[in-house]
């Protein structure tokens, strides 16, 4: 959350009500060691029970006091990071019958109407005569949903089912995993190479012993994330907090945009640090 810029945080405490009173607060004084030094050190952790129903006002009135509302410009044009993409369809389905892919995520800026003309980059990838490309999709709103609710129209904030005129086959098994839709023409260019401006973490993240974090190497591998989207590359130039990255798979980004760095370590990949992209 430090990585990604996260400053306004509620820690919710939820299912109190699997224990005893004593192992709550015991948790509890364990998520307050556990923040402390950080900068979520003095947020409010509030214990819920969610099916119960308790708690759940003064967590509204946390999450009101703490998480500001976003001021939401409409006016721009949609885009929205793909985090599943589905194919609806039953097995044995009847051809004219068959319903369109359906991209699952949240709009992060403008607003999505039925109707409305949508593209997905990279979108596909394709292979022809031993050489592998992206392809751009492009395709049509013909559904939303949210939660059990058909919508007119999405908004920012919560996610939304997208319903499209795409072959299923495009869809299925969260094939469009890390695309990004928005209008046609209103997308980032899609990159098969970054520019970084990196910040490396004084240790690796998520194993038992402490281990520092070393500088980058040229040739060597990197995971990444850029929004939905998680890619490996190898460093074909690095010095001092500037790296150059050429990606094995390519991804729609735009300049300024945020990049989790994970390294392999010990057989796994490990979080240290971010980049800019530049």
């Amino acid at each position: 959350l430090d990585i990604i810029g996260v400053r306004n945080l509620v820690v919710v405490q939820n299912k109190i009500e699997l224990v005893p009173r004593e192992k709550v607060l015991e948790n509890y004084n364990q998520i307050k060691e556990f923040l402390a030094g950080t900068f979520a050190e003095d947020v409010p952790i509030i214990p819920v029970s969610a099916i119960h129903r308790a708690n759940t006002d003064r967590l509204i009135q946390a999450i009101e006091e703490h998480i500001p509302t976003p001021r939401r410009d409409l006016t721009k044009p949609p885009r929205m990071y793909v985090a599943r993409s589905f194919d609806v369809n039953r097995p044995g389905t009847r051809p004219e019958k068959l319903m369109g892919g359906v991209l699952g995520g949240v709009l992060l800026q403008g607003k999505l109407k039925l109707g409305d003309g949508i593209e997905l980059r990279p979108g596909i990838k394709v292979s022809r005569e031993g050489k592998t490309t992206w392809q751009h999709l492009n395709s049509k709103t013909v559904s939303l949903h949210a939660m059990d609710s058909s919508l007119k129209e999405a908004l920012p904030g919560g996610l939304v089912g997208v319903g499209t005129l795409l072959d299923p086959s495009m869809t299925k098994g969260d094939s469009l995993v890390g695309s990004v839709l928005g209008a046609p023409g209103t997308l980032p260019e899609v990159l098969d190479k970054l520019e970084l401006e990196v910040h490396l973490m004084k240790r690796v993240v998520g194993l038992q012993k402490e281990l520092d974090v070393k500088p980058l190497v040229t040739g060597e591998p990197l995971m990444m994330n850029i929004g939905t989207s998680a890619t490996v590359g190898t460093i074909t130039s690095a010095r001092k907090d500037k790296a150059t990255v050429k990606l094995k798979i390519p991804v729609c980004a735009e300049l300024g945009a945020r990049v989790a760095l994970s390294r392999r370590v010990g057989g796994r990949w490990r979080l240290i640090g971010y980049a800019i992209i530049t």
